[in-house]
């Protein structure tokens, strides 16, 4: 039994402390243990002492290598032998792929015709072999089927899994030793694999530890579901952070549900905002679904709002260095 939020939950869920543990161990050989950053200027304008865990670092250039590791290394050899799939707009197809590769087994990865160029680029480089969709969440799943079905690949999905959590969760056993006094946690939420198992790491070690995510206006189902107590799936979606366009699955929520304390929902403006404070301040390329912690941690409805007030020591999860730098080029240009 787990008690959160002053409730009592008889819940199995997908992920737990022990299997983050043993992801842990299982990907210890394959993945950076990225660092932790500090600034003044930062803490100075948010008044809050923040430490930023560079995901932006990791193999792959995202937190996703975790999940997609432990996924990939937890198959028996005969499941390996037919390879892995997945659908993903980029980080996590790059990742399934590296990982992959790694391992020596194939992976085919659904992509969206509309996905960033440099993510593309990352899955040509490691070996994952493509196969369009279109930029639908249908189209995407529709293909996957089919080649699951020419191949007998595993699926690898790219967050309702507990393989896939399980391997984020690791970024709180790194963190809460590397900085011991973080009170809060400011992840990224899209489909909820990341935060899911931070969350359930975080707060296995240290119950009282806040779990905030971070979510951009115009993809802002996370916290409509929270206030409708159940998933929420937007019509559409309209923002920058092309990472954080996908919605909750049926395991990541019920962890949302119970563990994620509040979502903190910031304008795209914001987002580039706190991407150009991490070139200029950190000195670190971000990609605007990793920067999105920091713009959270900046905006007026989380400085004004009464209830985080003592969220002093605040870790954030700058989760994705992918920047497509033909399209910021361009967008200096205007």
């Amino acid at each position: 039994m787990m008690e959160t939020n002053n409730q009592i939950s008889t819940e199995k869920y997908a992920a737990d402390i022990s299997s983050i543990g043993d992801a842990q161990v299982r990907i210890n050989s394959f993945v950076h243990k990225t660092p932790v950053l500090t600034s003044e200027s930062l803490n100075a304008m948010s008044r809050r002492k923040l430490f930023f865990k560079c995901e932006c670092f990791q193999k792959g250039g995202a937190f996703k290598f975790r999940g997609a590791c432990n996924a990939i290394f937890s198959l028996d050899g005969d499941q390996a032998a037919k390879g892995v799939v997945t659908h993903s707009s980029g980080n996590h197809a790059a990742a399934l792929s590296l990982a992959a590769k790694l391992r020596g087994i194939p992976a085919y990865v659904v992509i969206p015709k509309n996905a960033p160029k440099c993510k593309i680029e990352n899955v040509k480089r490691y070996g994952g072999q493509i196969i369009w969709s279109e930029p639908t969440v249908q189209s995407r799943e529709s293909v996957a089927t089919k080649v699951l079905q020419e191949t007998g690949a595993a699926l690898i999905h790219p967050y309702n899994d507990g393989r896939i959590i399980s391997g984020q969760g690791t970024i709180s056993l790194e963190i809460l030793e590397q900085a011991p006094q973080i009170d809060t946690i400011i992840v990224p939420i899209s489909g909820g694999g990341l935060i899911s198992g931070v969350a359930l790491a975080a707060k296995s070690i240290n119950p009282s530890i806040r779990v905030l995510a971070a979510e951009p206006r115009g993809a802002n189902d996370a916290a409509q579901s929270k206030a409708a107590g159940e998933i929420v799936r937007l019509p559409e979606t309209n923002t920058i952070a092309d990472g954080l366009r996908a919605f909750l699955g049926s395991l990541t929520w019920p962890i949302v549900r119970d563990f994620v304390d509040d979502v903190i929902v910031v304008e795209d403006k914001e987002i580039l905002e706190a991407m150009k404070l991490c070139y200029e301040i950190l000195k670190v390329a971000i990609e605007p679904s990793g920067a999105i912690g920091l713009a959270a941690v900046l905006c007026d409805s989380f400085q004004k709002n009464p209830r985080w007030k003592d969220c002093s020591n605040i870790a954030i999860i700058l989760s994705g260095g992918n920047v497509d730098l033909g399209v910021l080029w361009d967008s200096f240009g205007r």
